[in-house]
């Protein structure tokens, strides 16, 4: 869990460059890190405020992070939010933005494609 500046964020999913790990001595990973994420991934849910979570990411970015996405399954949408740019809307076949540390090619579609229950 990322906590810095003072503020506890629980995204859904972060990624962190693997050389600002902190790891601790016995070279275990600690339960929450003091450094912000380089991605991170938050899932509306249906209880929550869409303001909270998009405030958490701007938080993220002010402070580092380098890319945002605010999955909402119910407009089967994804809100990018890139530092020092307004917010892409993305939908269907639209290629998403992923951060310079990986190398993918993903789209909307595929997202919400992991989403699903397959039986």
């Amino acid at each position: 869990m990322p906590n810095f500046t003072g503020r506890s964020i629980i995204p859904d999913a972060t990624v962190f460059l693997w050389d600002r790990i902190p790891f601790e001595a016995d070279g275990e990973v600690p339960n929450t890190f003091e450094i912000f994420p380089d991605w991170t991934v938050e899932i509306l849910s249906p209880e929550q405020k869409a303001t909270k979570v998009i405030s958490n990411i701007l938080h993220c970015l002010k402070y580092g992070t380098q890319l945002g996405w605010l999955i909402d399954p119910d407009e089967r949408l994804i809100l990018a939010f890139i530092p020092g740019q307004e917010p892409l809307e993305l939908t269907g076949t639209e290629s998403l933005p992923i951060p310079n540390l990986l190398t993918l090619d993903l789209t909307v579609e595929q997202v919400f494609g992991w989403l699903k229950v397959i039986y």
